[in-house]
């Protein structure tokens, strides 16, 4: 594997009683059957993001690469490939962790030329996936990040988050924080067939609104809206309500884009699972990542009343969670093009 920027030479807290072997050391653990992680060493925790990648930050932080979430969707899929890993159930199961992330981060950011412009976590991968229960990378990150001044924004699909809750909350009162919370399906079946890893819907709205208990503006992203799916008005109609119910500040809506081998991995749980829909699919994607822009229009024509009725994001549309969140909207003209993805999700 290119096991890029990593190191051997700097003490970074990994888990007792585990040897390092080689330049990778490879844990598995009974309590995360069929995961295989692999502890690296990072150079650098702050990735610039390339100009001209559309995104309204300019730094990201991703602590681990791959995602137990395993949502079938997940546009990131093919920035497993740079480590000679596959798009699919590697991308599921062999999750690279920088444990020394959060070590090197407090360093990046108490130099003189660190401007403290906003940082993104959640741009790749999810920060609370289960793992991070196991490595506890976030509340390092976090702190590194609020003494030194800098602003922040998570997206995370992770309940795992409400741990660092009190930890967040007194990070908001020293330096600007936005939390986004992805939430698109409601239906119990196809949550389990598409993003098989996640925490339910049910525990994610409990998240949302734990979030605005605590007096933070949530912007969630319904996100990827799958066509013939979860774009009916009945789906939609129930999930913005209870988006509101949970009290949920805003919301960010767009279609799913089929990007690299993301492509393939969806299409291929469509065949098994949903073959009538292969020839929309087609219709509607033809040999492209994007849907056409009349399907775009139709969808934006649907949820546009929903975001009126249920009066989302309204004098909220400067705020900066809801233009971070916005920037993981994976139309063409938000997506990075290939020789920039690397930086951007390193």
């Amino acid at each position: 594997m290119r096991w890029q920027n990593q190191t051997l030479d700097a003490d970074d807290g990994a888990l007792p009683g585990l040897e390092r072997a080689g330049l990778v050391r490879t844990v598995q653990t009974p309590e995360f059957e069929g995961i295989t992680f692999h502890e690296v060493l990072c150079k650098s925790a702050l990735n610039r993001v390339p100009e001209g990648g559309n995104m309204p930050f300019n730094w990201t932080i991703n602590p681990m690469r791959g995602c137990s979430h395993a949502c079938r969707y997940c546009f990131a899929r093919g920035s497993h490939e740079y480590l000679d890993l596959n798009a699919g159930t590697d991308f599921d199961n062999q999750i690279v962790v920088k444990t020394n992330v959060a070590a090197v981060l407090r360093k990046e950011v108490h130099k003189r030329s660190w401007r403290r412009e906003t940082v993104a976590l959640g741009s790749n991968t999810d920060p609370y996936q289960r793992a991070e229960g196991r490595y506890r990378l976030m509340p390092g990150i976090i702190s590194a990040l609020t003494e030194s001044g800098t602003p922040f924004s998570i997206l995370t699909k992770g309940t795992l988050l409400r741990r660092d809750l009190p930890l967040l909350t007194q990070a908001a009162s020293q330096v600007p924080v936005s939390v986004a919370v992805s939430l698109a399906i409601l239906d119990p079946d196809l949550h389990r067939g598409l993003e098989s890893g996640t925490p339910s819907p049910k525990a994610r709205l409990e998240l949302i609104r734990a979030l605005a208990d605590a007096g933070f503006a949530v912007n969630v992203m319904v996100a990827p809206v799958i066509p013939c799916l979860t774009d009916s008005k009945a789906h939609l109609d129930e999930l913005f309500a209870a988006l509101a119910d949970a009290g949920a500040a805003g919301v960010t809506a767009f279609p799913m884009h089929l990007r690299g081998s993301t492509r393939g991995w969806f299409l291929e749980w469509l065949v098994t699972e949903h073959p009538a829909l292969i020839r929309r699919y087609r219709q509607l994607y033809g040999r492209g990542s994007s849907v056409t822009p009349e399907y775009s229009a139709w969808l934006r024509g649907r949820i546009e009343p929903l975001l009126e009725k249920y009066r989302f994001n309204r004098e909220r549309q400067a705020e900066p969670e809801v233009r971070a969140a916005a920037a993981f909207d994976t139309r063409p003209a938000a997506v990075p093009t290939p020789d920039r993805q690397l930086a951007l999700f390193a």
